[in-house]
């Protein structure tokens, strides 16, 4: 009896992820659209996208390390991080454009600050507040999927001006 049910556990573990992997769209990058900060006018208020992989914490960009990425000025802290970002910037870039994650999660379009992120299944996601960060975290695949969906809609009510 506890062989069966152990094989059932099995077999439950190994066929479950299988009807779940056409839900998870958020593994791949949310960008069609990226948000400049109205004070700087830089992505993510001039902060480097790829040091909220590398650092503990993410490094302000310099202006000598400048780059224009789908119509959004972007800094780096050092010409590494701009060389890195510019093979791959949908790794790097904020999900959802930049704007709050969880609140995209929830079916609305919100700013979101630069200090607050999470990097969640190897992507960025910013937040509004520390609460909005940790109402994500939560339950992050949830929330992360959640805002996949949402993304194609609202991102079309969104100027690029």
């Amino acid at each position: 009896m506890k062989q069966t049910s152990k094989q059932i556990l099995t077999m439950i573990a190994l066929v479950l992820p299988l009807f779940l992997l056409p839900h998870a769209t958020f593994a791949q990058s949310v960008n069609s659209y990226i948000t400049a900060d109205p004070l700087t006018g830089f992505a993510i208020g001039g902060m480097d996208p790829v040091s909220y992989f590398t650092e503990p914490a993410p490094l302000s960009g310099r202006p000598e390390y400048e780059y224009d990425w789908m119509g959004a000025p972007w800094l780096f802290a050092s010409a590494a991080n701009l060389e890195i970002f510019k093979r791959n910037p949908d790794i790097y870039a904020p999900q959802y454009g930049g704007h709050g994650a969880m609140s995209m999660a929830r079916g609305f379009v919100s700013d979101s600050d630069p200090r607050f992120y999470a990097v969640f299944k190897d992507r960025l996601f910013l937040f509004y507040s520390a609460a909005n960060r940790e109402a994500f975290l939560l339950a992050p695949d949830a929330a992360a999927r959640q805002g996949a969906e949402h993304w194609p809609t609202l991102s079309k009510t969104l100027s690029t001006q």
